[in-house]
């Protein structure tokens, strides 16, 4: 992490402090062709404003001074993620999802159209991605201890009891009445893997509607959601340029990435994981086998919502490289970046996919 940064009144209202603190993240994109370079151009300056929601920090990134009601807007979207947490947590006994997980093997259980929808599009990248993706591997989180953060190997009694309540084709939807029934005991939907992007997807309309056009969005750093360009020459077909970490040294930057009107999600076991044996078990499982996938370091998708990027990111990390690769392939509208181990102990090779060269570049070394 960077050391923290005295930050003076005068900087906060240019932009300048933020500009500083978002060099680990996000920079200026390079402009192609002959656009002119203006004063203006050269020096970028940022408003940043975030708060800490979904277990993470979430914080939008603005061109200072181009929108008189940015930072206003900005705080009213923040305080609209605390809702959507509200919402969504199992964490809290009073969200709406944990509602629909005490009453919904009992019958259907009316939610809100939009969380609603949200469900729908979870169940069908389910069976988009043969099951890689679920929503409802809730409990086998629990058994391997990832729940609370205390990792354990579960006996195998107590592993296929968890299995069979695994399974997004237990979820029955009724689209007149919005409402989702459980069709076996036991079933839980978790939005972990698919919230945050959602989240971004929803202050990205608030913003949009607003008349805000030009912004970065990031949940945490692995969802992250862009509109617009970064600095003031909105015509550049620029966009904002990101940084992707090494999945083994996550001081280190090894690719940045171009978005302009898309979104990126992350997943990886580089922080969630613990060793039994001289073995090491990360925190995402496979929901068809219930053990933890293996054989990635991460994955990182672009897709068209931030909701979307998180799900496949999780999906295709699960699928493992050949597979993830084949489905992008019958999937153009996707694109993977993808760090595999290598032939050598803690060796790392790069696997990409849909990606043009205009959408990245490799910055340092594997």
């Amino acid at each position: 992490m960077p050391s923290p940064r005295q930050t003076n009144r005068r900087q906060f209202l240019k932009g300048q402090a933020a500009a500083q603190a978002l060099g680990d993240l996000v920079a200026p994109a390079e402009v192609e062709g002959d656009q002119p370079t203006t004063p203006a151009a050269a020096e970028t300056y940022l408003l940043q404003l975030g708060r800490r929601a979904m277990a993470c920090q979430f914080e939008i990134y603005l061109n200072a001074g181009q929108y008189s009601q940015a930072a206003d807007i900005a705080l009213e979207s923040l305080d609209f993620v605390d809702r959507l947490e509200d919402q969504m947590t199992v964490y809290r006994d009073t969200s709406e999802i944990s509602r629909l997980n005490r009453l919904a093997a009992s019958g259907p259980v009316e939610v809100e159209p939009r969380l609603f929808q949200l469900l729908l599009r979870a169940a069908q990248i389910h069976r988009e991605t043969e099951g890689a993706f679920d929503i409802t591997s809730g409990p086998l989180t629990k058994v391997w201890g990832f729940y609370r953060r205390a990792g354990t190997i579960p006996e195998a009694d107590v592993l296929a009891e968890a299995l069979r309540r695994v399974g997004s084709d237990a979820l029955e939807f009724d689209e007149a009445s919005h409402a989702v029934r459980f069709l076996k005991p036991g079933v839980e939907v978790n939005l972990g893997a698919i919230g945050k992007g959602y989240a971004l997807d929803r202050v990205a309309e608030q913003m949009l509607s607003a008349g805000i056009d030009h912004f970065l969005w990031h949940g945490g750093q692995s969802s992250l959601l862009a509109r617009g360009t970064c600095g003031r020459q909105t015509g550049a077909p620029g966009g904002w340029t990101v940084d992707v970490r090494h999945p083994l040294r996550p001081e280190r930057s090894v690719v940045e990435i171009r978005l302009r009107d898309r979104a990126l999600g992350t997943s990886g076991a580089g922080t969630q994981f613990f060793r039994h044996a001289g073995r090491r078990y990360g925190h995402i499982l496979d929901p068809r086998t219930g053990w933890p996938a293996e054989g990635v370091y991460s994955a990182t998708v672009i897709a068209s919502t931030a909701a979307d990027a998180d799900a496949l990111a999780t999906a295709l990390y699960v699928l493992g490289a050949e597979r993830a690769v084949a489905w992008c392939g019958q999937h153009p509208e996707v694109r993977l970046l993808m760090f595999v181990a290598g032939q050598s102990r803690r060796s790392v090779e790069l696997v990409t996919c849909g990606l043009s060269p205009g959408d990245w570049r490799q910055v340092g070394d594997l």
